[in-house]
């Protein structure tokens, strides 16, 4: 008996000191100020300066101004192209007291904030809160440019538009395109059958919002003319069988009913959208051409562009529904003609397609992945004949600017040198002979500004791990002719933070090299083993790693609450061949696969990273993925946060799922949807989203709190009344609170506090 009680003593004090255990530790204000001292706005050149700077041309082109941080304050700096000499922009301590004398306001000479800075003979022109000045760098005089303001006269706006030669005036009037002689003001009808809602010359903007019932759409106008003035171009928008999505706005403060909001956006595989129908007109003849280009859903038109050098001519690009076919077409608008002139066809989808005509070029420069690497093409308009002006194994990011007389490209591309990172990208030019030249040699990443008419372009040379190197550069040959400014982040190193680690690994195909970064907490300890949280986005039209420095601190506030923060560019995303993106065609519900698989690879080369508490957050595509993640992989991910995801791909816009899931719509939506996995949920998941968002309808949200109510899931929903599809100002606070919260409670397994303020 006595061996009874002693054992139930201890089973009762064993039960007592575990559930102390199991209580959740309380978070300390400290412990969120570790983190709200690593949020953007307390950090950049505050503690750490001059990770990215933006460099601004005078408009003479005669040099550069910039804004240089240090300890101190900012300095307003300048180089002259004609010296090339680094210097003050202005005397600042002069300018601050005499800025304090006109506003009769404490102004400090290392926190001036200067807007719309121009250059004047004398000095410089720039504003100031609510007003102008000039500063006369030469006498120190500071003058008040103020002017007065001129009444304006309410009028009704008229939509038309002149010909070039100004003899006529195209615009619209009861739904049909009309001409009105400017000389005699006689007007003519060029349609006849315009109608409610099957109207010319007009066009659907992407957020046109409608309010309330029966309400018209908001109103555009737009025609072209040929340079001549013989013809007019523009299109006929029929809404009359297209569909609406809608939302409701709890958040007028005035209003006790929501007010109803609805806008024109096809969801995929729709027949009742918008549809676009290019149309022709003789304006002389004062009639419509013979000219069939087919009738597009307004997503995914066709845009028209007349031909240099050929005032009776149009280009004509577009591609297929589902985005398999693209096509360039040269309009004769005299023989009312129809000639192909390029196309391109894919298994999947076409993404990455850019053309440009360059003024008196015999060819068009066109930018497309036909070899299954984004490269660059000449196509002559004579010929169409087809010239390859780069190829390789690597990617042209973008057509950075074109030199017509020179007959020059500046391109950026990256995974040129197979021994450097892929997504790390330098500036090349082309000549039209095929000849080409690195401007950017050194190792790294390397974000270009590039100044049209001026010899010297901006280049921020940088890693994720390199502090940025800021400097002006010599288009010739890509010399560095002077440095501008260079990162310090000596303050946080003595804290004790460490740029993130770049890991890599083989993909779930088993051999392509996949990219990581992670970042730990500024008081890091190996001994301890902290959770993970994959700061997620698998959209295949982008990437995320972070290839240059200022993103070096994107995910550290959140890695200092004591978690790893990862992010993974996994098979089927962006910036790699397109074999690498097709991996994720028709098949996004698996884009997290090489997320699990390299969070599983950090956790057998570290001690300290801990597979078994894995959280996930994103917004959007990522939102999707967070919610994913606790329906596919229910095993590995415990905690996420899925903000503005688009939970069922039936429902977003149908451009995006088209192109990346396929057209037409088959089973495959309904197996990726997380409204038909809910079953699977286990884990925790917070579901956000703004009440009124028109990106992505929260309708997709809704849907999977319905069909996760309907299988007895537990989970937590947070609508946003008043906000779109990014959060702003209070509304975003509150929001990173919930998630910084959401993930120190449920993995962390800490109890949050909620009276902090994020600044």
């Amino acid at each position: 008996m006595r061996y009874f009680r002693v054992y139930s003593l201890l089973f009762f004090m064993g039960i007592v000191f575990s559930s102390g255990l199991l209580a959740q530790q309380q978070m300390t204000l400290a412990e969120y100020q570790n983190a709200i001292e690593y949020t953007y706005g307390n950090l950049m050149n505050k503690k750490v300066f001059n990770l990215k700077t933006d460099v601004h041309e005078f408009e003479d082109h005669s040099g550069i101004w910039f804004v240089e941080y240090d300890t101190i304050g900012k300095t307003y700096q300048t180089v002259a192209y004609k010296n090339l000499q680094k210097k003050p922009l202005f005397d600042h301590i002069q300018l601050a007291e005499a800025l304090a004398k006109n506003t009769k306001i404490k102004v400090e000479a290392t926190a001036l904030n200067l807007e719309n800075i121009e250059k004047t003979q004398s000095g410089i022109r720039f504003k100031y809160g609510n007003k102008s000045f000039s500063w006369n760098s030469n006498s120190s005089v500071l003058r008040s440019e103020e002017k007065q303001k001129k009444k304006s006269l309410k009028r009704e706006t008229i939509k038309e538009s002149t010909s070039p030669d100004g003899r006529w005036i195209a615009y619209v009037k009861a739904h049909n395109l009309y001409l009105r002689e400017a000389a005699t003001q006689n007007e003519f009808a060029l349609t006849t059958d315009g109608k409610q809602g099957y109207d010319y010359a007009s066009s659907i903007g992407w957020f046109d919002i409608i309010e309330g019932e029966g309400t018209e759409r908001p109103d555009h106008f737009d025609v072209q003319w040929s340079p001549d003035s013989k013809y007019l171009v523009t299109q006929v928008v029929d809404t009359r069988n297209a569909e609406k999505m809608y939302l409701l706005d709890y958040s007028i403060d005035s209003l006790y009913k929501p007010k109803l909001l609805s806008y024109y956006r096809g969801s995929p595989g729709d027949t009742t959208m918008v549809m676009y129908k290019p149309v022709f007109f003789d304006v002389p003849a004062k009639k419509q051409l013979a000219i069939d280009l087919p009738a597009k859903i307004h997503v995914n038109g066709i845009w028209l562009k007349w031909q240099d050098g050929e005032p009776h001519k149009m280009i004509a690009s577009y591609r297929s529904r589902g985005y398999k076919n693209q096509y360039l077409q040269q309009i004769d608008l005299d023989a009312q003609t129809v000639t192909p002139f390029y196309e391109e066809t894919v298994a999947t989808s076409i993404d990455n397609f850019e053309y440009r005509e360059i003024e008196g070029w015999d060819d068009l420069v066109v930018l497309s992945e036909r070899s299954g690497w984004k490269q660059l093409y000449l196509l002559n308009k004579q010929s169409e004949k087809l010239k390859t002006l780069t190829s390789g194994d690597f990617v042209v990011n973008e057509i950075v600017s074109v030199n017509a007389k020179k007959k020059e490209i500046y391109y950026l591309a990256s995974g040129v040198d197979a021994k450097e990172n892929p997504y790390h990208q330098n500036l090349y030019k082309v000549s039209l002979a095929g000849k080409i030249t690195l401007l950017t040699p050194e190792t790294g990443n390397h974000d270009i500004q590039f100044f049209k008419d001026s010899e010297y372009f901006i280049d921020a040379i940088s890693t994720v791990t390199t502090p940025t190197h800021t400097v002006l550069r010599a288009k010739k040959d890509g010399k560095i002719v002077k440095t501008l400014t260079r990162a310090d982040v000596e303050s946080v190193i003595k804290e004790g933070w460490q740029t993130p680690e770049v890991f890599t690994l083989a993909g779930k195909d088993g051999k392509t090299p996949i990219y990581g970064a992670l970042w730990k907490p500024v008081d890091f300890d190996e001994a301890i083993k902290y959770p993970v949280i994959d700061a997620t986005y698998t959209g295949p039209h982008t990437q995320r790693f972070p290839r240059s420095f200022d993103a070096a601190f994107s995910n550290q506030a959140m890695a200092n609450l004591g978690f790893i923060v990862v992010v993974i560019d996994g098979l089927g995303t962006a910036g790699r061949s397109k074999a690498f993106r097709d991996v994720s065609y028709q098949n996004m519900g698996d884009n997290l696969r090489d997320h699990v698989n390299a969070i599983q690879f950090l956790g057998k080369q570290y001690s300290w990273v801990d597979v078994d508490r894995v959280g996930i957050f994103g917004h959007s595509a990522g939102g999707y993925d967070a919610a994913h993640a606790l329906l596919a992989f229910p095993d590995f991910y415990k905690v996420a946060v899925a903000s503005s995801g688009d939970h069922d791909f039936r429902m977003e816009k149908a451009w995006w799922p088209e192109m990346y899931m396929g057209y037409p719509i088959d089973e495959r939506y309904e197996q990726v949807s997380n409204v038909t996995m809910a079953p699977n949920l286990k884990g925790k998941l917070l579901l956000v989203h703004g009440g009124i968002d028109d990106n992505v309808n929260p309708s997709g949200t809704y849907k999977l709190a319905e069909a996760l109510i309907k299988a007895d899931k537990d989970f937590d929903l947070l609508i946003i009344p008043s906000q779109r599809h990014g959060y702003t100002g209070k509304y975003n606070t509150y929001f990173q609170k919930k998630r910084w919260n959401y993930f120190i409670k449920n993995l962390l397994n800490k109890e949050p506090l909620w009276e902090y303020n994020i600044n």
